[in-house]
C-alpha cells in the first residue's frame, strides 16, 4: 500500500512553509502530496493559491506526484482548469494529478460570491467539464458543444500524451460520483470509510465500469484518512484540535469528543497497531493507497512518524 499526504485548511500556510513541506514529503519517500482546493474550511486563515503552489511543487521535486484533492467544478471555468492542468503536466513530466469534484461547501461559495447550483446541476457540470477537457487536451481542432461548456476550434498546446493529465475523482456517491469515476478517472479517492462500507463502494464502482465495458483495475484506488495519530499523546491532541478547527464549523466539539468518536465527521482514532490493522483490512477490500491529512504543518513530527512507523509496515499490503 502506498502512503501519501494532503494539506488542508487546518493550519495557516505560507510560501516558505509550503516549500519546506514539499521538499520534506519527497525526502521522506511519500508517493504524493495533495492540497485540498478550498478558499477556507473552518476559520479563514493565511493561505496560498492552490494552482500556483503546484508550480513550486513541480520545480522543487523530481519524483513526487501532486495535485488538488479536489477542485470543485464551481470554482473556475473548466477551460482555465484544463489549460493549467496540461501546463502543470508538462512542467512536471506527468507528475500532476487533476482531482475534480462537484463541490460541497455552500458557505464558502456564498462568502466569496461564487454561484452554488443545485446538487444535480453541479454533478452535470462536472461530467460536462471532464468531457470538454478531453477535447481541449487532445483534439485539433477542439470542437465541443455541451450543456454548460463549449469549444469552437481550439488547438491547446502543448497537447499532452493520451492518459495525461491523470484525472482523480473524489467521493463515494454510488449513483453519480462513482459513475463519473468509472467514465473518466485514472484514480478514485474515497472518503474515510470502514472496510465493509468501502467494499460496498468498490462494488458500486465495478458495476459502473461493467456498464461501459471498462476494466476497474485501470482505476487506482485511494482513501483520504483523517487520522488522530502521531508519536505521542500530546501530538495526537494537537492533531485532534486542528481537526476540530477545520471541520467543527462552530460546533462545540472537544478533543475528548474526537477521541470517543462522538462527532459527525469521521476520523480514525486508535493505536499504531490498530491503524496498521485497519489499513490491512482496507487493502483486502481493494484499497491501494492511503492519504493522511497533515494537520500540524508548522512541525514535522507526524510526517516523520508516519514515514518511520507506518510506511514500512504497510508497504507489503
Amino acid at each position: 500500500m502506498d502512503v501519501s499526504l494532503i494539506l488542508g485548511e487546518a493550519s495557516p500556510l505560507t510560501w516558505e512553509r509550503w516549500r519546506h513541506v514539499v521538499q520534506l514529503t519527497e525526502r521522506l519517500g511519500f508517493k504524493k502530496l495533495f492540497r485540498s482546493d478550498h478558499y477556507f474550511n473552518g476559520s479563514q486563515k493565511d493561505a496560498i493559491d492552490v494552482y500556483l503552489s503546484f508550480v513550486m511543487a513541480a520545480m522543487e521535486t523530481t519524483t513526487l506526484e501532486f495535485g488538488p484533492l479536489v477542485t470543485p467544478v464551481t470554482f473556475r471555468h473548466p477551460t482555465n482548469v484544463g489549460r493549467q492542468a496540461q501546463q502543470l503536466d508538462a512542467l512536471s513530466g506527468g507528475r500532476f494529478i487533476l482531482g475534480m469534484g462537484a463541490g460541497w461547501f455552500e458557505d464558502e461559495h456564498r462568502i466569496y460570491g461564487i454561484d452554488y447550483p443545485s446538487r444535480t446541476e453541479r454533478y452535470d457540470r462536472l461530467d460536462d467539464a471532464l468531457a470538454m477537457m478531453q477535447v481541449l487536451w487532445y483534439d485539433n481542432p477542439g470542437v465541443y458543444e455541451g450543456r454548460f461548456y463549449r469549444l469552437d476550434g481550439t488547438d491547446s498546446k502543448p497537447h499532452p500524451p493520451k492518459g495525461r493529465p491523470r484525472i482523480l475523482i473524489g467521493g463515494n456517491g454510488p449513483k453519480r460520483t462513482l459513475r463519473t469515476a468509472a467514465r473518466f478517472a485514472h484514480e478514485w479517492n474515497s472518503i474515510v470509510l470502514p472496510p465493509d462500507a468501502y467494499r460496498t463502494s468498490v462494488e458500486a464502482l465495478e458495476r459502473h465500469c461493467a456498464a461501459i465495458d471498462r476494466d476497474p483495475a485501470e482505476i487506482h484506488t485511494s482513501m483520504l484518512l483523517f487520522a488522530i495519530t502521531g508519536p505521542d499523546r500530546a501530538t495526537e491532541d494537537k492533531v485532534a484540535q486542528r481537526f476540530i478547527d477545520m471541520m467543527g464549523h462552530g460546533q462545540a466539539i472537544t478533543v475528548e469528543d474526537i477521541r470517543q468518536n462522538k462527532t459527525a465527521h469521521p476520523a480514525f482514532v486508535g493505536t499504531q497497531e490498530e491503524l496498521i490493522d485497519r489499513l490491512g483490512q482496507l487493502a483486502e477490500a481493494g484499497l491501494r493507497e492511503v492519504v493522511f491529512e497533515h494537520f500540524v504543518t508548522e512541525d514535522d513530527d507526524v510526517p516523520e512518524w508516519l514515514a518511520a512507523e507506518i510506511v514500512p509496515a504497510v508497504a507489503g499490503l
